[in-house]
């Protein structure tokens, strides 16, 4: 269990850092069109991408938090 508990905590660092790559390029992106293309929506509106990835930054921190509890729950049972 311990090793599921470290993959959710890595894979929430991995998703946090996707997640300010991704809405960073997406606010340039609509920065860029509000000025030279356009676009009327505001800039941001970009800011919503990042609904999804703090839903799964969520899931995987309290899943690596239940892991991390049950090991040592597990290890306190099987102390002698």
């Amino acid at each position: 269990m311990k090793s599921l508990g470290t993959l959710f905590r890595i894979l929430a660092i991995v998703l946090t850092n996707v997640m300010c790559g991704v809405v960073g390029f997406h606010y340039g992106k609509m920065v860029w069109g509000v000025e030279n293309a356009g676009y009327s929506a505001p800039a941001s509106t970009a800011l919503l991408l990042s609904i999804p990835y703090l839903i799964g930054i969520a899931v995987c921190v309290v899943l690596a938090f239940v892991f991390r509890t049950e090991k040592q729950t597990s290890a306190e049972k099987h102390k002698v």
